[in-house]
């Protein structure tokens, strides 16, 4: 298998007052996603659902993030979330609930042996 790693995208999302890591997370998903248009499946005659996407999850409480609910945004291909270490809490001056930020990796790699 020749499996080659052909696009990274990278975004930023955030919970303002829930904590949710979540949403966060899933914001910075549709960050990274929502601005671009790239037939890559096509370009190299490959059908969508072969795509392997890996979405690395950046937040202060990696436990906390619902892999299903990030995965469940892509309408195709084997997507993979890994939650991990990263991201910020920013502490509230209300003593409300820290404001969560995300930051998103999403790889996305097609097994190319054999492509036209």
């Amino acid at each position: 298998m020749a499996v080659k790693r052909l696009l990274t995208e990278f975004g930023m999302g955030s919970s303002l007052r829930r904590q949710d890591y979540t949403e966060a997370a899933v914001r910075a998903v549709r960050d990274a996603l929502w601005h671009n248009s790239i037939n890559l499946a096509e370009l190299f005659g490959k059908d969508k659902a072969e795509m392997q996407i890996t979405v690395e999850v950046g937040v202060q409480d990696p436990d906390a993030v619902e892999a299903s609910k990030v995965a469940e945004i892509f309408p195709y291909g084997q997507v993979e979330v890994i939650a991990r270490k990263g991201g910020l809490d920013v502490p509230r001056t209300d003593g409300g609930k820290p404001t969560v930020i995300a930051n998103v990796a999403i790889s996305v790699a097609l097994d190319l042996e054999g492509a036209a």
